[in-house]
């Protein structure tokens, strides 16, 4: 598939909470070749829940939590090394997330799974696999995963 600069939807599926590892496990298998991760979502509608399910897939023994305060908590993943999972939701905008090191997390080609990309989207590469989770009811989402490139050049 040859994306052309726009956003290419590939899974849309409703789930229960308690398929989190199976659903996780599928995003990796269509997602991973992206290094950025944004997560869209209302605030408890799941997103520190899935990328505690995803770190697990990956062989993560750290705890994972979420870096709301932090920013970013880092772990160490046997598949794919580092890790960064990021917290933008303090943030007020793009200076200040240069300020706190963001964008050097995300130039330097690990694993960046970012909350809240709203904050400071002009840092967030061209190249990144979006995920937005719905909240349908207390025990069930809807989520949709999509990727999106920068158009190729001739």
């Amino acid at each position: 598939m040859q994306f052309r600069g726009y956003f290419c939807n590939l899974v849309v599926k409703t789930y229960q909470l308690s398929e989190i590892d199976n659903i996780a496990a599928a995003a990796w298998e269509e997602g991973k070749t992206y290094r950025t991760w944004v997560f869209d979502a209302p605030m408890g509608a799941g997103k520190t829940t899935f990328i505690h399910a995803l770190c697990k897939l990956l062989g993560v023994t750290d705890h994972v939590s979420s870096p709301t305060f932090a920013l970013v908590n880092e772990y160490e993943s046997p598949e794919v090394g580092t890790i960064c999972h990021m917290d933008w939701y303090r943030l007020k905008d793009d200076t200040e997330a240069i300020q706190a090191g963001m964008e050097d997390a995300i130039l330097a080609n690990n694993y960046c799974l970012i909350e809240w990309p709203g904050k400071a989207p002009s840092i967030l590469p061209e190249n990144r696999f979006r995920i937005n989770i719905e909240l349908v009811n207390e025990t069930t989402r809807k989520i949709t995963t999509s990727a999106e490139a920068m158009p190729k050049k001739n």
